[in-house]
């Protein structure tokens, strides 16, 4: 192979104690290492519990693809009907809203009708006097009974207990008698109240909204999702979903987080070694600095092409001005080569590097205008 003949040659050259100058003009190459150019992190966009990352240092990604995910909050709708008012939009403070509207949206309930009742009308039992969270009643107008439904009793307060009709006309304003029986037995009247509006319920949240599922005059059902929120804001700028993704394709340098923790916004879930910023690091000897020049063209061979099919280029992109001693006590200078990897390169390997593009055999173009590598 080349190289070994070209080490060969550089062993006679010293064995016979040739000065720079003829050494000069025997073919220089160098042993590198590919190394990464730079490390970038890959942050949450907001804060919240992690899940499905499964990524391990080393792994390689391509960009776009997800790393894990952020798990947001759902905000449910807490009752049948319809929504009468979205007062956030998307990327916007849930508790801002809240803090100046009332609530991110309000759901005006299907029961249109609620009644304030006491028990100073009722059939005069002890146990009418006892009203029960929750309990079923039905309901009947005390002009002449020709408006009739049903209801149940939806909270106890001070004054008496309230009822939310859950069938049945009423007139707004209107007086009706309450009963425990369907036949409205006059033993079984628990009360006495006045027909009013159901208020709209307002729904509100904490963090960010991150997505809106509805849109105002939406009929929804109880239980179904209304929106996500996420920790922390996010000034404006939000995701579509809740997926980490990569920003490049690159080498996992670290795995910063864990599924199941706890990420703020901001918060590196890896770090990457972007794979187009892989280079070629070598030393060089004192005495060959003034050989060698930033910008100048290199072939690269790798370790593995025993076969030398594919000539890889590149450009010495940097020499260090600062000197490392090696064990024999000797000068070298660290410098850098840019090349294009494909999928076969990896960090870690191992190379020879030929200034002036005089590593190769048939004719092979020196390098120096493209920094990408040739094919057989």
């Amino acid at each position: 192979m080349i190289k070994r003949a070209m080490a060969l040659a550089l062993i006679l050259a010293l064995a016979l104690g040739l000065t720079a100058a003829a050494r000069a003009e025997i073919e220089l190459s160098y042993e590198g290492v590919v190394v990464a150019g730079e490390t970038i992190p890959v942050t949450a966009a907001f804060g919240g519990r992690l899940s499905n990352m499964k990524l391990r240092k080393g792994d390689l990604v391509n960009k776009g693809d997800v790393i894990a995910e952020i798990a947001t909050t759902l905000n449910y709708a807490p009752l049948e009907g319809t929504v009468t008012g979205i007062y956030a939009e998307e990327g916007d403070d849930a508790e801002a809203i809240a803090g100046r509207y009332g609530a991110v949206l309000y759901i005006e309930p299907t029961n249109r009708y609620t009644i304030k009742a006491t028990t100073e009308k009722a059939y005069n039992k002890s146990e009418n006097k006892y009203i029960h969270l929750g309990e079923k009643v039905y309901l009947s107008c005390t002009a002449d009974g020709t408006h009739q439904g049903t209801g149940m009793v939806a909270g106890l307060t001070d004054e008496g207990y309230t009822v939310e009709v859950t069938g049945g006309e009423f007139y707004m304003g209107e007086t009706v008698g309450i009963y425990r029986r369907a036949d409205y037995a006059a033993e079984s009247r628990i009360g006495r109240g006045s027909v009013g509006r159901t208020s709209p319920v307002a729904v509100k949240g904490s963090g960010s909204v991150l997505r809106l599922h509805v849109e105002n005059g939406d009929f929804v059902e109880r239980g179904e999702l209304l929106f996500e929120t996420v920790d922390g804001l996010l000034d404006g700028l939000y995701a579509t979903d809740g997926r980490v993704t990569a920003p490049t394709s690159g080498v996992v340098a670290s795995v910063d987080a864990a599924s199941g923790e706890s990420v703020t916004k901001g918060a590196s879930v890896v770090k990457l070694y972007p794979t187009a910023s892989m280079q070629i690091e070598l030393s060089i000897p004192e005495e060959d600095l003034f050989e060698l020049f930033e910008g100048e063209g290199v072939d690269i061979e790798f370790y593995w092409d025993n076969d030398e099919s594919m000539n890889y280029k590149g450009i010495i992109a940097s020499i260090s001005h600062l000197s490392e001693e090696t064990t024999d006590a000797k000068k070298s200078y660290k410098a850098y080569v840019t090349f294009q990897p494909d999928e076969r390169v990896r960090l870690g390997m191992s190379v020879i590097v030929y200034p002036n593009g005089a590593g190769f055999e048939d004719g092979a173009d020196e390098g120096g205008e493209d920094a990408g590598h040739g094919e057989e």
